[in-house]
């Protein structure tokens, strides 16, 4: 259902260094740019993006409260790795790997952190019980 997800950037060079070792790590490569104001990257041609954009009314790029993007990911190691790279590139933590609720052990796994514009994101799969 979503085609793709815009963010804020104060810094398109450094915010796409950022995506492209982040977004490398799971196959994701950049598939369009416009110099000077956004990239977006995706897996494959048809396939959800994601997209970093400095804004276009020329205001600086804020933060949106309660606003978060979701990286579905296969397993529970591509999710701790995919964490700790957006840790290693300069990302702060939100929330480390694990299952919500914290004691549950199946179902929803995810690390939440921020990237280096402080826009929220997080890394997810869906875990079954064994």
């Amino acid at each position: 259902m979503i085609g793709y997800v815009t963010i804020g950037t104060a810094d398109l060079a450094k915010s796409g260094a950022f995506y492209d070792a982040l977004l490398g790590t799971i196959g994701a490569t950049r598939f369009m740019e416009e110099p000077n104001y956004f990239i977006a990257w995706a897996k494959a041609s048809g396939e959800a993006s994601l997209g970093v954009a400095l804004p276009f009314n020329k205001e600086a790029a804020t933060v949106g409260n309660g606003t978060m993007v979701a990286i579905a990911l296969e397993n529970q190691e591509q999710v701790k790795a995919f964490y700790n790279k957006a840790l290693e590139l300069g990302g702060t933590c939100e929330g480390e790997v694990g299952f919500r609720p914290q004691d549950a052990e199946s179902g929803f796994y995810a690390g939440y952190f921020r990237d280096l514009d402080g826009n929220k994101l997080n890394a997810f799969c869906m875990v079954e019980a064994n």
